[in-house]
């Protein structure tokens, strides 16, 4: 793609490129017909022929490669202020975040432009509410590709992302990548970094989504305070043509400042456009979950697969965005009856009269979470097994200890990534918290054989959470990352089981 052709759509964009001394760029001439390979901010990544962009950062600056990227044969550098550079052109920019989302965008084409586009921002639930998204549009027919936490989705391919949204240049390219292979619609967690980042610039959302607002991501490079935090979220609601809105959320119509699209909402407590009534809790051995009645927009009951009240209302956001978007009411029941969140409250099919669950809580705020929810489901015991991580603050050990010990029946410490500790010291911490309450427990620092322990010991009307991995898919010690995916463990646990004679 010529460099021309960039910056034509950059100005349509309104992100204003010029000279170093402020003169517009020749609309004709060798610099406007420059060959761009590729647009590069990473100056380890640079190639010949790509444009360079000056990123500035909390640890590195951009700016301090950019004569590094001329000598590696950078095609022209975009920068925010003066570098000396001297053989290659330079073009400046107010911002180059922000310009190197449109011109990523248009380096791959737009292919946001290709599908329908979904936008959630929220506190608390992107991830969960993502994936009923796409799994009632995938139930009617849709495929859909993810962007988030549990990083990029594209059928049953899992691109690992080290951000909740990714650096724009690489959101564009996995748009790209899900076009190619066939995808209709794209659901993205628009993070409020990402969203302050300008990560997301340059796609028009057909609908965003809020969830809710909570305390969260204050202070060092995140946001400096609350109604920083709430503005970035809001930011969503400027480049989508609908927004929808958890209505009984007290933020909602801060979140809704400045906005520039229809709004739809939803609810469970006031009026809204689509409302959830009658909830209550389902369980049998295997299945924990939700049933719901809705009214207004929608009229019919259904079941959740992923337990907890809390669900609810994600539930019912997956909804109020599928009704937009052709999806009738059987995707929609069938969609949420099965629904999975990797790592989130995941069930794993067992054997026997009990429910085995996998989940991501990984401090004392989460731990308490899962376990006050499942304590709503009155199991005959509430067994959790977790460790905790290592070189981090013991203080997360003490507090996740004693959590584990007031809530759990039975509390199975073990490890988890201990990294460059030893486990024993790990468990020890843990200790000091389990033992400012009555709660039974039981030491087994193998995690493999901890889960063995939970399998072979369960008793009838169990609910069993293994606690801290979720999602991962290694253990971290002594600086290797070793392969541990709690489903191929508990596979493995199973088929020696049935090999030593103690499982049907």
């Amino acid at each position: 793609m010529q460099l021309g052709e960039l910056l034509r759509d950059l100005c349509q964009e309104g992100v204003a490129v010029t000279l170093p001394d402020g003169d517009e760029i020749p609309e004709t001439g060798a610099l406007s017909q420059t060959d761009v390979t590729d647009i590069v901010y990473d100056s380890r990544k640079v190639q010949p022929g790509c444009l360079f962009v000056c990123l500035p950062g909390a640890v590195h600056d951009g700016h301090a490669y950019a004569a590094a990227a001329a000598e590696k044969g950078a095609a022209a550098i975009l920068t925010e202020h003066d570098v000396d550079v001297q053989k290659v052109p330079v073009l400046r920019t107010p911002d180059c975040r922000r310009a190197l989302a449109f011109l990523s965008a248009a380096f791959f084409g737009h292919p946001s432009r290709e599908m329908k586009m979904v936008g959630i921002t929220g506190t608390k639930g992107k991830t969960t509410t993502a994936c009923m998204v796409r799994a009632i549009l995938e139930q009617a027919g849709h495929k859909t590709g993810m962007i988030g936490t549990m990083g990029v989705m594209i059928g049953d391919k899992v691109i690992p992302t080290d951000n909740t949204t990714p650096e724009s240049y690489e959101v564009q390219r996995y748009l790209r990548q899900m076009v190619e292979e066939g995808c209709r619609c794209c659901v993205m967690e628009a993070s409020s970094i990402g969203l302050k980042a300008h990560r997301v610039a340059g796609i028009t959302y057909d609908i965003g989504l809020f969830t809710n607002f909570s305390p969260d991501h204050i202070g060092g490079a995140e946001h400096k305070d609350m109604e920083e935090y709430l503005y970035c979220k809001s930011l969503l609601f400027r480049q989508c043509r609908l927004g929808i809105v958890n209505v009984d959320d007290k933020a909602w119509q801060g979140v809704l400042q400045g906005h520039t699209c229809e709004v739809d909402t939803y609810g469970c407590e006031h009026d809204a456009a689509l409302r959830a009534k009658d909830a209550h809790l389902i369980s049998r051995p295997g299945y924990l979950g939700v049933h719901f009645t809705l009214d207004g927009a929608l009229h019919f009951s259904l079941d959740v697969g992923i337990p907890g009240r809390f669900s609810v209302y994600n539930a019912l956001a997956a909804m109020a965005v599928c009704r937009h978007l052709d999806c009738d009411e059987e995707a929609m029941r069938h969609g949420l009856y099965n629904v999975h969140v990797k790592g989130r409250v995941e069930p794993v099919p067992v054997p026997g009269d009990f429910t085995l669950l996998i989940d991501y809580a990984h401090n004392a705020v989460s731990m308490e979470s899962i376990l006050t929810t499942l304590r709503e489901y009155h199991p005959k015991r509430l067994v959790c097994l977790f460790g905790a991580g290592g070189n981090r603050p013991k203080i997360r050990r003490y507090e996740m200890g004693e959590m584990s010990g007031r809530l759990a029946d039975l509390s199975v410490i073990t490890a988890d990534n201990s990294r460059y500790e030893d486990v024993n010291d790990i468990i020890k911490d843990i200790l000091v918290g389990m033992e400012k309450t009555n709660g039974r427990h039981i030491e087994i620092p193998d995690r493999k054989q901890a889960i063995r322990y939970c399998i072979e010991h369960h008793e009838p009307g169990d609910i069993v959470v293994l606690a801290g991995k979720g999602h991962e898919d290694y253990q971290e010690i002594k600086g290797v990352k070793y392969p541990f995916d709690e489903r191929v463990v508990i596979r493995e646990i199973l088929d020696d089981l049935k090999k030593e004679g103690k499982l049907g």
